[in-house]
């Protein structure tokens, strides 16, 4: 019998895809909101595309803050483009 993969849905676009795919961003249980690489950190978490589009759709529309239940302060949400960007790149490295 095959393994279930587990599906979330990005918050932005609204697209199911596997976990692995998506970058969680979490908050953490004393506010402050990161991103969360492994998957392991503790608090409550939102899935969105490893794109920057869904990361600024989610900013702009709220639906970040909705997820996580609190406000993104500018500079989270600057580290979450940050790191984005940086995943983008090495994506980019990687194909070449």
């Amino acid at each position: 019998m095959p393994k279930k993969i587990p599906m979330r849905q990005c918050v932005a676009c609204r697209e199911k895809k596997e976990k692995f795919a998506l970058a969680r961003v979490v908050r953490t249980p004393d506010g402050r909101v990161l991103y969360d690489a492994r998957g392991k950190v503790s608090g409550r978490g939102a899935y969105i595309c490893r794109d920057l589009k869904c990361l600024e759709k989610a900013v702009k529309s709220r639906a970040l803050a909705r997820a996580l239940e609190c406000e993104i302060p500018d500079e989270a949400f600057e580290e979450l483009r940050a790191q984005f960007l940086k995943e983008e790149q090495e994506a980019q490295d990687g194909q070449q």
